[in-house]
């Protein structure tokens, strides 16, 4: 079957060289190379990533993290207020 496809110059002058050192058409060695390729089985999947944990220590009595939004607005509130009492 014949198609179009673009290849690097550098990598064309390789293949042809590589064709003419064994003595095939490139046509010949370009889809035997693909075959090989194409065949190949990846050697190993990559291993999972695992994150490290590290612990935060306890919660503050009264902490509730099932309501994060309202903790930080809290905790939002005590920095505001803690700013402006150095400022005084």
């Amino acid at each position: 079957m014949r198609t179009t496809v673009d290849i690097d110059s550098a990598l064309l002058n390789q293949l042809r060289r590589e064709a003419l050192r064994r003595r095939v058409p490139v046509k010949h060695l370009l889809s035997k190379l693909l075959r090989e390729g194409l065949q190949a089985h990846p050697a190993r999947p990559a291993a999972r990533y695992r994150c490290p944990t590290y612990s935060m220590g306890r919660l503050a009595p009264g902490v509730d993290l099932t309501k994060a939004l309202a903790l930080a607005a809290t905790l939002e509130d005590d920095e505001i207020a803690r700013e402006l009492e150095q400022r005084k």
